[in-house]
């Protein structure tokens, strides 16, 4: 892949600042206040209001397509001149700015639409932090601006922000993917979620799901959500392009210890420890080509019985991600994990991915640690159901956020109803992280989640770090949303 030009990191350099100053001076000048933000939002009708309807075109806080593209435009500018596009910011192989940042072309578009078709290059991210420092972490959104925004009034009155603006200097924000589709306002969210990175470039991070992709987002409302509103000004080919410098995955960590956060689940074909291993505190990895085979070759036992571990030779192996689906899904972007012991540790969920267990997830997670950088444990989101199921009982009993494999949680209780799995799951708000765990956030409350299962407050958690592991801490927070 060809390097970028000489004297890029000059130019880079020059561009961001120019950039930086000229965002500061928009955003004062022209960008309106959360509080502004949160007041129009609230205006519109709830999603469990519209129950799948557009709002009235009167009522949409956003009136032009236009103030949505200023703020898109300005996170494409910042992709292509802040962190993500310095050298020294990459290990492995460097994105080309004539394939990864050329925003003028997208792997989606058939090649008749372009000069020439443009490869898909996802990529994965570090985030090694001071032991002292906080993070916040939510799960899906899918068109749910008011949980959002809730969630953001909560941190300003608790301190952690001034408006869109990161308060305290050892506080990072991640959010886990799936910003659109199934709601009203996808619009909205991401609009929120860009002016927040805008304001803190390096503190805000964006994880992509799967449905950050142009395929889900013309099948599952998004698309139709921007064209109902914006008609012919809505540009979905840029905001698809915008996704693609959301990473799959980010390892989240201080000194020897990190957690993969990601949407979905594990990928074993990636093998992260030369970015573990790299001295740079923010750095990226290009995906690549996933060789899952050395991982099943290496690790087959962990599979157990004989059908699983046939079924595991006849799934995995080695391939170049064309698109999240093609020629096989893209793990951190789509597949699944199982809730209790005892249950198959592979198995395909026919029309979505793969579901693996707690022995092949803790094996995976071995197989991508490094010397001196382990890989601890699982944040993710995605595993959600518009009508109760045992997930989605799970996790309304957990206050949210759900650890997987629990001790108590026997097969019996598998069909169990909420009332009864309180008395057995794990509800406290501050909580351990036990080595090999795998956390599932819950997708917000005003969407059509929410109403099918019953739920009314919104979750999240802060993960607050610390030198050894075993002391690292998440508490859970759960906030009101008004309907």
């Amino acid at each position: 892949m060809p390097s970028p030009v000489p004297g890029r990191a000059w130019s880079v350099l020059l561009a961001g600042l120019l950039f930086a100053l000229a965002l500061t001076a928009r955003a004062e000048n022209r960008w309106r206040s959360l509080e502004d933000w949160r007041s129009a939002c609230e205006k519109s009708p709830s999603n469990r209001t519209l129950n799948g309807r557009l709002p009235p075109l009167s009522l949409l806080p956003l009136k032009q397509f236009a103030e949505f593209d200023e703020v898109l435009q300005s996170f494409l500018a910042l992709s292509q001149t802040g962190t993500l596009s310095r050298v020294t910011n990459w290990v492995g192989p460097v994105p080309s700015t004539n394939t990864f940042f050329n925003t003028a072309r997208a792997y989606f578009l058939p090649p008749a639409a372009q000069t020439a078709a443009l490869p898909f290059e996802p990529f994965a991210q570090k985030l090694a932090l001071p032991a002292d420092s906080e993070v916040y972490f939510r799960g899906d959104l899918h068109g749910d601006v008011r949980s959002l925004l809730a969630n953001l009034t909560w941190l300003n009155e608790q301190g952690h922000l001034r408006g869109f603006d990161i308060a305290r200097t050892n506080f990072h924000m991640v959010f886990l993917g799936d910003f659109t589709d199934r709601g009203a306002y996808g619009v909205e969210v991401l609009y929120t979620l860009l002016r927040l990175k805008l304001a803190n470039p390096d503190r805000v991070h964006l994880t992509r799901g799967n449905h950050e992709e142009a395929a889900m987002q013309s099948r599952y409302g998004f698309f139709s959500e921007g064209q109902g509103k914006y008609g012919r000004e809505f540009n979905a080919m840029k905001i698809g392009r915008a996704s693609d410098f959301f990473p799959v995955a980010i390892y989240v960590g201080t000194g020897s210890n990190f957690i993969q956060c990601n949407h979905g689940g594990m990928e074993p074909g990636f093998t992260p420890r030369a970015l573990l291993e790299s001295a740079v505190p923010a750095g990226f990895q290009l995906i690549g080509p996933l060789q899952q085979q050395r991982f099943l070759a290496a690790n087959l036992e962990s599979f157990g019985d004989a059908e699983t571990k046939a079924l595991a030779r006849a799934a995995l192996r080695d391939f170049q991600p064309l698109a999240p689906t093609d020629p096989e899904v893209l793990g951190f972007m789509w597949n699944d994990f199982t809730l209790q012991n005892g249950e198959p540790e592979f198995a395909r969920d026919p029309g979505r991915a793969y579901v693996y267990g707690a022995r092949t997830t803790a094996a995976i997670l071995r197989h991508v640690s490094a010397p001196g950088r382990e890989v601890r444990a699982v944040f993710r989101a995605h595993q959600h159901s518009t009508v109760p199921n045992p997930m989605m009982r799970r996790l309304v009993a957990s206050r949210g956020i759900f650890r997987h494999w629990q001790a108590g949680d026997v097969s019996s209780l598998i069909e169990a109803p909420v009332a009864q799995l309180r008395g057995v799951i794990e509800q406290g708000e501050v909580r351990s992280i036990p080595a090999g765990s795998v956390w599932t956030f819950n997708v917000g409350t005003d969407s059509a989640y929410g109403r099918g299962n019953g739920y009314d407050f919104d979750a999240f958690g802060l993960l607050q770090l610390a030198p050894q592991f075993s002391a690292w801490k998440l508490r859970v927070v759960n906030v009101p949303v008004k309907f």
